[in-house]
């Protein structure tokens, strides 16, 4: 029996509390340098660092540049800063046994390497960060501001009033069949039959459409069509997604299709070009900024001056007037300029926007946002069009309790249950051999995802096979790398490539399964030719799902003295780290392997769907075929696939 349309909202907002607080008590337990030193591990923690300058910036914040003086070894593993996100900065002393001092909050305003920008409060004092004896660090806060904004949108569906009661009601209704404009098809040569189907199903759409957009099936492309054409009828849309480098991306192509963007908030990749259509650049550019900056200069000396009379309010109250005139004048202009407000979805909550509305939001990526933060930007428009794959990574939900739910239940993959005629799905693909598509094609998209001919036979070897699956039960003996320690007791068949813990963490790791991907890339290696290899820039990419087993194959690469000219070619990560990139060949370290046949997080069959449509022409899978396929059908169907071709 499906939940009347309050009572999913409810129920959503009681899950949502529940990962508040399970966010909250993470971040409270940081209480030893154990914990720092996860957090430095994990990306969301730089130590130690040291200070640049310390600015005020055109909006009018203060702004610390902080470096990370002794950057990671693993830096390859992205961090988790970005534009927006709530951080502290702390001091740790000599003494092994001393806990993290909290000094004060900030919001990251900027990253570019190992470089940040961070908004702090006026009264910070920076000079504690170079104290003598201490040294500081900066890492991710609890963000109270992107819950509270979920929490707010939650409220306002809630409520049932205006255009979001009515669109969650109507999604809540799987009898109801959305409603369109009656518009005559239009052509677009340049697109295949379903991408132009879509953008035709997104100009007819008066509650929502979703793009569905399986790997490769040029989803991006299809989006800025659709933009392009929407803005044809209206004068300006929002678009949003949950990253800022999906924002970004999708900005690129917007600016490529010649579409004026405003960019609220800072690219996560800094360059001239995505830091010209920034709302702070394009604030700092406009001619009577010079005027706004003496007028706040005045108001900074004016507050500095310790004596307080009625000429001293009289003066701030009429500088701080000119200042707001201004402030107003330069933003209507800057705004009124732009087609695309681009942002966050959090970000769609900004004071920047306020009083704004739109016709049209665009989410893309929109599968991997939760359905609170997908509902923060319809406060401010009509319609919604989402963009994404249902079949690939979920959102990220830390607690259990709530991702059993239904919170890692994206929005985009509950109207694909209750409105399947919403959907239009893009069925070929430009990506992979039609022999690495057509497993996630029959198991995940019914096999209606086809691979476009230019692309269904690419292979880089003659007589190659695409995909493969390496077994490591059939192997006896381990590789062993160079120097390291023969193990303690003879290994066989059945405990070489057996996976283990790997330290405070707890994660998961196959050291023999790494030795055996790397020695794998390298006989792969040698049949190409190194001369080849470079000349062509023929990619490679490692994955697997455990970060411990990525460290480690890091570690193992950058032993081996071949792959010292193929640096710039060879990316090793985690699946999530490989979302939206493609290499031309792929290698996966499945790492389970043990006799209970238990898989753990490899039962997200979406996950294995990321990590498989990475490769172009080349899939080798490594791993333990009975743990894997007595687990679960979908290995079993995986290698009696693979062992057909």
């Amino acid at each position: 029996m499906s939940l009347s349309p309050q009572a999913h909202i409810a129920g959503l907002r009681r899950l949502l509390r529940l990962e508040y607080e399970e966010e909250k008590a993470s971040f409270l337990k940081i209480a030893d340098r154990a914990g720092v030193s996860r957090l430095i591990e994990r990306g969301r923690a730089w130590f130690p660092i040291r200070t640049g300058a310390d600015f005020i910036n055109s909006l009018d914040a203060r702004i610390v540049e902080i470096f990370r003086s002794e950057p990671a070894a693993d830096s390859e593993i992205s961090h988790e800063f970005e534009y927006g996100k709530p951080v502290v900065f702390f001091t740790l002393s000599g003494d092994p046994a001393a806990a993290p001092r909290l000094l004060f909050t900030g919001t990251v305003n900027c990253v570019d390497g190992d470089r940040m920008l961070v908004a702090v409060p006026e009264s910070a004092s920076l000079s504690v960060l170079e104290a003598p004896g201490l040294r500081a660090g900066v890492m991710l806060f609890f963000d109270e501001t992107s819950f509270r904004a979920m929490f707010d949108a939650l409220d306002a569906v809630a409520a049932g009033k205006g255009r979001m009661g009515a669109l969650n009601d109507f999604i809540s209704a799987p009898s109801r069949r959305a409603s369109e404009l009656s518009l005559p098809p239009l052509g677009f040569p340049y697109l295949n039959s379903s991408q132009e189907a879509a953008v035709n199903k997104v100009l007819r759409a008066q509650e929502v459409a979703v793009v569905h957009g399986p790997p490769g099936t040029g989803k991006t492309t299809t989006l800025v069509e659709a933009i392009y054409e929407t803005l044809r009828r209206e004068s300006q849309v929002l678009v949003c997604a949950q990253s800022n480098m999906a924002v970004d991306w999708i900005c690129e192509k917007l600016l490529d299709r010649g579409i004026r963007v405003l960019r609220i908030g800072n690219p996560s990749r800094v360059n001239d070009r995505m830091l010209a259509f920034t709302y702070e650049r394009r604030f700092e550019a406009h001619p009577e900024y010079p005027h706004l900056w003496s007028i706040r200069k005045a108001m900074r000396e004016l507050r500095a001056a310790r004596r307080r009379s009625d000429s001293w309010h009289q003066k701030m109250d009429s500088l701080r007037a000119r200042a707001q005139e201004l402030e107003i004048r330069i933003r209507t202009e800057i705004f009124d300029s732009a087609n695309v407000i681009a942002s966050t979805l959090v970000g769609s909550a900004s004071k920047i926007l306020e009083g704004m509305t739109f016709a049209t939001v665009f989410i893309d990526e929109a599968a991997q946002a939760s359905e609170p933060a997908s509902w923060i930007p319809m406060r401010r428009a009509r319609r919604m069009i989402l963009a994404g794959d249902h079949c690939q990574l979920p959102p990220t939900v830390k607690n259990v309790e709530a991702a059993r739910g239904g919170l890692a239940r994206s929005l985009m993959e509950r109207i694909a249950a209750n409105h399947p005629e919403c959907l239009s799905l893009l069925s070929v693909q430009y990506r992979m051999h039609r022999d690495i598509m057509r497993f996630s094609s029959e198991w995940f998209y019914g096999s209606a995802v086809i691979a476009a001919p230019e692309v269904e036979h690419r292979g880089i070897l003659d007589l190659d096979v695409p995909i493969e699956w390496i077994d490591t039960s059939l192997i006896d003996v381990p590789l062993q790398q160079e120097g390291e320690a023969p193990a303690e007791a003879p290994l066989d068949a059945d405990t070489a490539f057996r996976e283990a813990l790997a330290g405070e963490s707890f994660g998961r790791i196959n050291k023999a399964e790494a030795r055996l991907t790397i020695a794998t890339l390298k006989e792969y290696f040698l049949r190409i030719g190194k001369d080849r290899i470079l000349d062509e820039r023929i990619d490679v990419g490692i994955i697997s799902p455990y970060r411990a087993q990525v460290r480690y194959l890091r570690t193992l690469l950058r032993c081996e003295a071949w792959a010292k000219p193929f640096r710039g070619l060879i990316s090793v990560n985690t699946v999530d780290g490989f979302q939206g990139r493609e290499c031309d060949v792929i290698l996966i370290s499945l790492v389970r392997n043990n006799s209970q046949a238990q898989i753990g997080f490899l039962r997200d069959l979406r996950r294995m769907n990321v990590a498989m449509t990475r490769a172009r022409m080349k899939l080798i899978i490594i791993g333990d075929v009975p743990t894997l396929t007595s687990a679960h059908p979908f290995y079993s169907r995986l290698a009696t696939y693979i062992a057909s071709l």
